[in-house]
């Protein structure tokens, strides 16, 4: 019987590397906050629950983002029918956005009976001062 002096590591190795592969293309790599927006303050504001949810921005000019892609009010009305009725839906208004444009959205949102709405906020603590 022969003696083995090394161990082969090549297969291992392949095992290491179908295994980053296969993390790499699973793993999210969402930036929070890349759409600039000044979010209002809280004193009750919570942390987020970290369940998955669409993400609707607002910003000052107006312009109305759904998961951080450009969308008109049009193109909103027409998306939510294709949303579930429980899907959770996380609002990011920028707090110079004129109220109008956010009672749009919503009202798009909720004539079709979505009703899990949340706004995001910054609590009174995290707030930074203005530079």
């Amino acid at each position: 019987m022969r003696r083995f002096d090394q161990i082969n590591v090549i297969p291992f190795i392949d095992i290491m590397l179908v295994l980053l592969a296969i993390v790499l293309t699973t793993a999210t790599f969402i930036a929070q906050g890349q759409i600039k927006i000044s979010l209002p303050e809280a004193q009750s504001a919570a942390p987020a629950n970290g369940e998955p949810a669409i993400v609707i921005t607002l910003n000052a000019a107006g312009d109305v983002f759904v998961d951080d892609q450009v969308t008109t009010l049009d193109a909103l009305n027409a998306k939510p029918d294709t949303l579930k009725k429980d899907q959770a839906i996380v609002f990011r208004v920028d707090k110079k956005t004129a109220f109008g444009q956010f009672v749009a959205v919503i009202d798009a949102l909720k004539s079709r009976g979505l009703d899990h709405l949340t706004i995001r906020t910054t609590s009174a603590s995290d707030a930074t001062p203005p530079a």
